[in-house]
């Protein structure tokens, strides 16, 4: 699978690091150049043309959002995922008119970030592999299909996310036994929180099922699995 270069501009040292460090987490990206500045920023995307860049908003010699137009102005042919804590209503709007393809609001987790990745990755694919796209093709990239039965189209609850839903369904659906939850957070390298989290709402939803496991001394034990 060819690499998808990313490049982050972020003034917070320590921030940088763990965006890096979970960037490449998710295959096939790899982080090719950082920079705190927006002039540096913008010499370095010239330089290295990069795929993909994660853009903070609020930077101390300059701004994100006229990296952004300075970007465009200029043709450099790369995606903008904005990654700030920067959540006001008009920054938003005017990122996205500029073409930015995702917009995360810090603190994000992991998953957050992942999910985000891992669309952007889903969109390339469908752009690379077709001459022409249908609008099924479309809705799909744009989490407009059903996942397991759950309408996509609606929002999901806070910390529950479209891709991680996903995963976890499709894990549970091959699986003939019922799980504990840490079980199935070990399986899928989810915190047993997490995992707890997104269980929880599927049995809300009739997804998935669960059954008490009694033990010969303390708590019975929760287990899962997909209604069939």
């Amino acid at each position: 699978m060819e690499l998808i270069r990313v490049f982050i501009v972020e003034d917070d040292p320590m921030v940088s690091s763990i965006n890096k460090q979970f960037t490449e987490k998710v295959t096939p990206f790899k982080v090719v150049g950082t920079s705190a500045s927006e002039n540096d920023a913008l010499e370095k995307i010239k330089e290295l043309k990069p795929d993909l860049i994660l853009l903070d908003i609020f930077l101390p010699n300059g701004n994100g959002l006229n990296l952004l137009k300075k970007i465009r102005q200029e043709s450099i042919p790369t995606d903008i995922i904005l990654v700030t804590a920067a959540k006001d209503t008009a920054t938003i709007q005017e990122t996205l008119r500029y073409g930015a393809v995702d917009y995360l609001i810090k603190p994000f987790d992991f998953e957050r970030l992942q999910q985000a990745l891992l669309n952007y990755l889903n969109l390339r694919e469908l752009i690379s592999e077709h001459a022409d796209v249908s609008q099924e093709e479309l809705d799909h990239y744009n989490y407009s299909v059903e996942v397991g039965g759950l309408n996509t189209l609606s929002s999901l609850p806070k910390g529950v996310h479209f891709l991680t839903l996903k995963q976890l369904l499709n894990y549970l659906d091959s699986q003939k036994n019922s799980l504990s939850c840490q079980q199935i957070a070990d399986a899928l390298t989810l915190s047993k929180i997490t995992a707890w989290r997104y269980l929880e709402y599927l049995v809300e939803k009739g997804k998935v099922e669960v059954a008490l496991e009694y033990g010969a001394i303390g708590r019975p034990t929760k287990h899962y699995r997909i209604v069939r």
